[in-house]
């Protein structure tokens, strides 16, 4: 998503905002989503390092290689940069960028999830008397409410995400491979106008759709197969994530009655959705469908997650959080069983947090349905 000068302006501001409240001097973030959540610039980790430094009481400093320089100064988030090139190396650059922001003995937000190795031992050699903490939290609240560009870009995506499985259902034959399936539905987001995919497509038949998180394998459908699709695609950067199941023929009764109360557990915490509520209360309302229906063995995950530039983002829909779900808030809803060898089905719906309530921004049908 293009990011305004001024919006760029407001998200440094909150984020400074943030770090006063937990001490820390300087926040570095590497390329992802984080930094195109400020800048509104696309890099990638690779072999040349690059980090944004943004400290409390100055303008950000980039350590950048020189062939990325013209991208970056496009970004709406000005900033001092520090380029090198591979004749050069980085050395100069880290050293002259870590002494303008004064790096030495401050306390260093890094987003511990994401940081290599390679950035740290260069953190540690250029600034040996800086703290370093892990500040994804700290980020990760920056981006907790979803603006109406966001919001915008994620519906979208969904929208694209949707009419891409429409058009699977029609291709579907009989003797088709997952893996071409996946490719069949994949070629209709990148027609539809996705600009890539938010994750790993998953396509399932069988027993197989007892794995949660494996890419397609070489299995063939057969007559009656469950099917399991989990998918998305993006715009702007904006994920979307949608499951759903669906039978190539009539489902044998035991089938049929797993799918309704996955149906029944998703719709439940689609209804409980609202201002106020806890992420951990959804978890535990699909849950308790699942234990009344003498499925509780049979579930492996959490009820949901964040979505927006991240697939995986806060607030996660799962027991033991205790974060108070807001408007604006962005999550998926996707309750799942699995019996190993079976069946597995997963319902999931990216919902929105309103001011009264809850929207689904996914409006694909949740009923059974028959291929």
């Amino acid at each position: 998503m293009p990011l305004g000068s001024t919006k760029a302006l407001e998200r440094l501001e909150e984020l400074r905002a943030l770090m006063r409240q937990r001490g820390i001097d300087i926040i570095a973030l590497i390329p992802g989503p984080n930094l195109r959540y400020l800048t509104g610039g696309v890099h990638y980790v690779m072999e040349r390092p690059i980090l944004l430094f943004i400290p409390l009481d100055q303008p950000p400093a980039a350590i950048i290689p020189q062939l990325e320089v013209p991208l970056f100064s496009q970004h709406a988030l000005q900033a001092q940069i520090f380029s090198w090139t591979d004749a050069e190396g980085y050395e100069g650059a880290f050293k002259n960028g870590l002494d303008a922001i004064q790096a030495n003995r401050k306390v260093i937000g890094v987003e511990g999830l994401r940081l290599r190795f390679f950035e740290s031992e260069i953190l540690r050699r250029f600034a040996p008397s800086a703290t370093l903490i892990a500040a994804d939290d700290l980020v990760s609240e920056l981006r907790l409410i979803k603006d109406a560009d966001e919001l915008s870009c994620i519906e979208k995506a969904v929208q694209i995400s949707e009419e891409a499985l429409k058009l699977t259902f029609n291709d579907i034959r009989i003797g088709m491979s997952e893996r071409d399936i996946a490719h069949r539905l994949e070629n209709h987001l990148q027609a539809g106008g996705s600009e890539g995919l938010a994750f790993m497509t998953i396509v399932h038949g069988g027993g197989n759709t007892a794995l949660p998180h494996c890419g397609p394998l070489d299995y063939r459908v057969q007559p009656g197969d469950p099917l399991i699709f989990d998918f998305g695609g993006m715009y702007q950067g904006y994920c979307a994530d949608i499951t759903r199941v669906v039978f190539l023929g009539e489902p044998k009764p035991q089938f049929q009655a797993f799918y309704q109360v996955v149906q029944r557990a998703n719709e439940q915490a689609r209804a409980a959705a609202k201002p106020g509520v806890t992420a951990e209360s959804l978890d535990l309302i699909t849950k308790q469908v699942f234990a009344d229906a003498g499925y509780a063995p049979l579930v492996r995950h959490r009820t949901g997650h964040g979505l927006g530039l991240d697939i995986h983002e806060a607030p996660y829909i799962s027991q033991g959080n205790q974060q108070v779900l807001q408007t604006g808030m962005v999550f998926t809803i996707e309750p799942g069983i699995y019996e190993l060898g079976q069946i597995g089905v997963r319902i999931e719906d990216d919902v929105l947090i309103t001011e009264n309530g809850s929207r689904s921004l996914s409006t694909l049908g949740r009923e059974l349905y028959v291929i």
